[in-house]
């Protein structure tokens, strides 16, 4: 039988792809999660070996001082129970470039020649960097649902590398650039730019399937209903919030510590920088073993043990086991951070469930932890040393443990 023409197969060359799909390739994704990962740390590392510096330079109090640490901090929690109504509104993507662009403004507002201005800057960061705390769980559950404890882990992985290389090159980029601690802190607003650049396309292509209805179509996901009331949710909140605390404490005050009892404070900026390398691991490694577990308890204990043994040493041997104790508060700060962000999209269903719960325990999170770095500088300031401050911190440590405890049940919200 014949066929005829409109029969005929007809030859057609391949279609080439949409730019939503060139958008959304996986590596463009996973570089701009990186980038903005490294900057949530970095300009907050960065500022630790500059603070003796910047207290001279304004006449500071030792009090005083401590907020440049502490108000950042506390906005985080101030800023934290606003992002998920942004996201609602604007979309993840838009609202993750947005907060990345302010950070790089609140990093230049930082470093001009005002004791307003240091401290508002203070709060810009502050506020960006919430943002980005809790959009980045919410966004990695929804778009790597089966591997989230491994994404995790990259990210919080990087964002430990962006503190390690800010604190490790803070006072060598004093020296190059010649410009005082000014010209050092307000460097990292470059990487703010770069980190907004990669992030773009993401917000491209989700623009495009708002155009093609393709949100539109995904049935809206539930909340978790009564989650201020849910002892879990305040389990992983205390745990996340008393390790923040042993952490922003230590980022404001270890080089200080080590200095007053002797230590060159070069020497010191290094010892701290090497604490935040060994981060690296503790951030990488525990969320990869958090997500091979029904339970985390043991991992939880594991990391305040840990903790306790790396805050004894800096009590009593602070010079001599330095090194030591650096080591041991890396795997326990960083495994600590990991493990934090891990029960967020573990014990959690979806991305929205994520997203609400990490608005609510890094609220309360960066609240409790606000208290640590202007609590041990009024401490110091009273006590003329810095013992009191680091028993405190010990007693802290066993709160964690008991949070982390209840945190590490095979449970989800």
């Amino acid at each position: 039988m014949a066929v005829t023409r409109a029969q005929q197969p007809v030859a057609t060359t391949p279609a080439p792809l949409p730019v939503r799909a060139r958008l959304a390739h996986p590596l463009l994704l996973l570089a701009g999660i990186v980038l903005v990962a490294a900057n949530m740390r970095a300009c907050l590392a960065a500022v630790s070996p500059m603070v003796g510096e910047i207290q001279r330079t304004f006449g500071l109090s030792a009090t005083a001082a401590g907020l440049i640490t502490t108000v950042p901090v506390l906005f985080q929690g101030v800023g934290a129970p606003l992002t998920p109504r942004l996201t609602r509104r604007f979309g993840v993507e838009r609202v993750v470039l947005g907060a990345v662009l302010v950070l790089g403004a609140g990093v230049l507002l930082r470093v001009l020649p005002s004791v307003a201005a240091l401290y508002a800057g203070c709060v810009v960061i502050g506020v960006a960097i919430a943002v980005l705390n809790v959009s980045m769980p919410g966004l990695v559950k929804r778009e790597f649902p089966d591997r989230a404890a491994t994404m995790t882990g990259v990210y919080s992985t990087t964002m430990l590398v962006g503190a390690t290389l800010a604190a490790g090159t803070s006072v060598p980029l004093e020296r190059a650039l010649g410009g005082g601690w000014q010209a050092s802190l307000g460097a990292w607003s470059l990487l703010a730019l770069v980190a907004a650049v990669a992030w773009l396309p993401q917000v491209l292509r989700a623009r495009q399937e708002q155009q093609g209805a393709v949100a539109a179509a995904a049935a809206p996901a539930k909340p978790i209903e009564g989650l201020w009331k849910s002892p879990l949710a305040w389990q992983i909140s205390l745990f996340m919030g008393i390790s923040s605390l042993l952490v922003y404490t230590l980022v404001a005050w270890m080089p200080t510590i080590l200095a007053d009892h002797g230590m060159d404070r070069g020497q010191a900026g290094l010892v701290f920088a090497f604490s935040n390398l060994v981060q690296v691991a503790g951030a990488f490694l525990v969320p990869l073993m958090a997500g091979r577990m029904t339970s985390q308890r043991g991992l939880a204990l594991t990391m305040v043990a840990l903790n306790g043994l790396g805050i004894a040493l800096l009590l009593v041997a602070p010079v001599s086991a330095a090194w030591v104790s650096a080591t041991i508060l890396g795997v326990a700060q960083g495994g600590s951070l990991g493990l934090g962000l891990a029960f967020i999209v573990l014990r959690t269903r979806n991305a929205a469930g994520a997203a609400q719960l990490g608005g609510m325990s890094q609220a309360i999170g960066y609240l409790v932890a606000a208290a640590g770095p202007v609590g041990a500088g009024a401490l110091h300031q009273l006590t003329g040393g810095w013992d009191t401050a680091l028993v405190l911190m010990l007693v802290l440590v066993l709160v964690v443990g008991a949070a982390g405890w209840g945190a590490g049940r095979n449970r989800t919200l």
